[in-house]
């Protein structure tokens, strides 16, 4: 029987394994139409403007934990590609709205083809668990969060 280090250590490296292949998948190229691919990064980006609406930089770099930096130069190249729309916040002089162009509704379109049927899978594998275990795997989630943030 393991013991409970053996079991945690077991879980630690699941968890690398698991972060190597995300941080592969992220590079992927997804093709947008002829001549126009998009990363797997970049269209999680388009994602995340996509299903609020419209948000700012800052929520942008809130959501994916990086800093505002980080965040606005992915914005700066989604922009230049000419997926998002990038105009001044009516709420603040200082921040910038975001918005998808029919361009970038396109890439949240091929996106949706990319990855539709592996968030499907995971759904359902997922639904066969118990609030309980859930519940432990996002607290469990939350303390690697915590602890990559420092």
């Amino acid at each position: 029987m393991e013991s409970k280090e053996e079991i945690i250590l077991n879980t630690v490296r699941q968890l690398q394994r698991f972060a190597a292949k995300y941080s592969r998948i992220e590079d992927l190229p997804i093709p947008v139409q002829e001549g126009l691919e998009v990363t797997t990064r970049e269209a999680h980006a388009v994602e995340a403007v996509g299903l609020q609406g419209h948000m700012t930089v800052t929520e942008l770099a809130r959501l994916f934990g990086v800093t505002k930096s980080a965040a606005s130069q992915t914005v700066t190249r989604l922009v230049d590609k000419g997926f998002l729309l990038k105009e001044p916040s009516p709420r603040s002089g200082k921040e910038f709205r975001l918005s998808l162009t029919p361009l970038g509704r396109k890439v949240l379109a091929a996106h949706e083809r990319f990855h539709g049927a592996d968030r499907e899978e995971l759904f359902k594998r997922l639904e066969a668990f118990s609030l309980g275990q859930i519940t432990t795997v996002s607290v469990l989630l939350e303390a690697l969060g915590d602890v990559l943030d420092r």
